[in-house]
């Protein structure tokens, strides 16, 4: 039995067996052979395994995240079928009577290098997928395990050291049901997505993957953040009550689904919630949602061999703005860069991505992929209310520099006959302190700001969100941020804007009084925060919190901002 503290980064109790998830070792010896023809059979025999479980990828894909990312299977169903790259090998196991081991690896090798070294981008990224998937057929050559999320079916928790989007994007909830990770932190992708999901998760164990070994029980304590491996009758009875209590609660909340956001002065306040993909509005109806504070694009872009096309963004804004109605959709344009990677696009590798080339910077040096987004984004604006906004801007120059971009293709979708709306907001996410200074200056021109203190923090605090070692630095009520936040919301009202959040302190119940205090307009969250935040919002005035603003803004740590916090409203 292990008891293992982590970081709550996702609400719920979950308890199943381990499932871990892993890269195997593909690790292999270099053979000569005597019967090359069993080498060729054994060769067959596992191309034709990973054939079957790229189709069942393909077929789960398509059902849980739409044809579009169901097509990166298909691109991996041609290579195992592609006689190009077959053959090679082939003819290597009979010619040099090696393993059909050695025959793959360098092979597959040789046209990697090939591919990758082309001028062509299409051709670039065909050697992501044959680097895929030779490493699925190496893995049933050397008889070892291949990590499938999408394929599980059973009840399981998934141990890994982290998880990537895609690997999160591929988790089916009625099986998977939480997750836990030596790395990682509330603002982490996999943290993100596991509050899209609903389902509960505890990341930065550190040691969990030390700990916790196939099919062994384990429970996920995502409210307080522990984990047990192999529980005693008594911890499992235990969580299981406070699995019962907690469902309870989640009853009394859904009571508020249909309410607005009205403080207990009569404030009212928007609650928004973050998504990813269209399929995440679902949740957001079902939670109360009042708008989509933040839809990131990037999801439309990952885990693909090839930049979406302008219908297949179109098609994926289009739904989410149809079904979200009138309720308020800001998009945000493709932030990639930082812990964001495409392979296709082949991106130099650089010390430190987070401060690097990335979100608006990519976007304004490779045009051809903004405007195909812009696009896309202007042509679905008449079926919602969109709003849309730019990641990482640092100068004003870059906002006009954007701007003008996105009026150029208004013009010229006019001319081709599109319908437009005449009604979208254009603002910026506030994520890089130059731009928090100088709020005022940007607010004569946006129409509005969206705070994005996953980014705003580390860069003020120094501080990676990722790197446990600095992990105390990430402090969100820090009188900095809190002096930062106010600058941007009162900047915002001085011309007559509106500003709002999309970090994931505005879903924080120690947050929550204080944002509300310094005037913050929308509140963007995981979709699964929005009725308890609502159920906190109706308890507080305004006016009362407003009256601490200043006693918050002069005090000199975070610790004193929480204690001051927890004992004015009792929390």
């Amino acid at each position: 039995m292990s008891h293992i503290k982590g970081i709550a980064a996702s609400s719920g109790i979950a308890i199943a067996k381990v499932y871990r998830l892993e890269a195997p070792d593909l690790s292999y010896n270099k053979n000569n052979v005597d019967v090359p023809e069993d080498e060729v059979k054994r060769l067959h025999e596992a191309l034709d395994i990973s054939k079957s479980e790229l189709e069942k990828i393909k077929e789960h894909t398509k059902k849980s995240l739409g044809d579009e990312h169901a097509e990166i299977f298909s691109a991996h169903l041609l290579v195992l079928s592609d006689p190009e790259l077959i053959q090679p090998i082939e003819d290597k196991i009979k010619s040099e009577n090696v393993n059909a081991e050695a025959a793959l690896d360098e092979t597959a090798n040789m046209f990697i290098d090939m591919f990758k070294n082309m001028d062509n981008e299409y051709m670039r990224e065909r050697a992501a997928d044959i680097q895929d998937v030779t490493k699925r057929v190496m893995a049933h050559l050397l008889d070892v395990t291949f990590p499938d999320p999408a394929l599980i079916n059973e009840e399981v928790v998934i141990v890994a050291d982290d998880l990537t989007p895609s690997d999160t994007a591929q988790l089916n909830k009625q099986y998977v049901k939480g997750f836990t990770t030596d790395i990682g932190g509330r603002t982490s992708h996999s943290a993100i997505m596991a509050r899209s999901l609903e389902i509960p998760a505890v990341v930065g164990t550190k040691e969990i993957t030390r700990k916790a070994e196939k099919d062994e029980k384990i429970i996920v304590d995502g409210i307080d953040g522990d984990v047990i491996v192999n529980p005693t009758q008594e911890e499992l009875d235990t969580y299981q009550q406070k699995m019962a209590d907690f469902e309870k609660q989640k009853q009394e909340w859904a009571k508020l689904k249909d309410e607005p956001t009205v403080t207990a002065d009569g404030t009212h306040v928007e609650l928004a919630a973050n998504i990813g993909t269209p399929d995440d509005v679902e949740g957001v109806l079902n939670n109360g949602g009042e708008g989509v504070g933040l839809y990131r694009t990037e999801f439309l872009y990952m885990g693909k061999s090839q930049l979406p096309t302008e219908e297949e963004q179109f098609g994926a804004y289009k739904s989410v703005l149809e079904q979200m109605g009138d309720k308020p959709v800001v998009v945000r344009t493709l932030d990639i860069g930082g812990d964001k990677e495409l392979d296709y696009l082949d991106l130099p590798k650089e010390l430190n991505p987070f401060l690097g080339f990335r979100a608006i910077r990519l976007c304004l040096e490779r045009d051809d992929i903004f405007r195909t987004q812009l696009r896309a984004l202007l042509r679905a604006s008449v079926h919602g209310n969109l709003k849309i906004m730019f990641p990482m801007i640092a100068t004003l120059e870059e906002f006009r520099e954007a701007k003008n971009m996105l009026d150029e293709e208004k013009l010229k979708l006019k001319e081709e006959g599109h319908d437009i709306s005449d009604d979208i907001e254009v603002g910026i996410m506030v994520e890089i302190p130059a731009t928090a200074m100088i709020a005022r200056q940007f607010a004569k021109e946006v129409d509005f700001f969206s705070i994005g203190t996953n980014d705003l923090i580390q860069y003020t605090m120094a501080a990676d969100r990722m790197n446990e070692r600095v992990s105390y630095l990430y402090q969100p009520y820090n009188p900095a941020i809190l002096n930062l936040i106010n600058n941007v919301i009162e900047a915002a009202h001085a011309e007559g804007k509106w500003a709002g959040m999309c970090g994931e302190m505005a879903g924080d119940s120690i947050a929550i009084p204080i944002l509300l205090g310094l005037g913050l307009d929308e509140f963007s969250m995981s979709a699964t925060s929005i009725l308890p935040a609502r159920t906190q919002l109706k308890d507080l005035s305004k006016e009362e919190m407003a009256s601490y603003k200043e006693n918050l803004l002069s005090m000199g740590t975070a610790d004193e901002v929480v204690a001051f916090i927890k004992e004015k409203t009792n929390q």
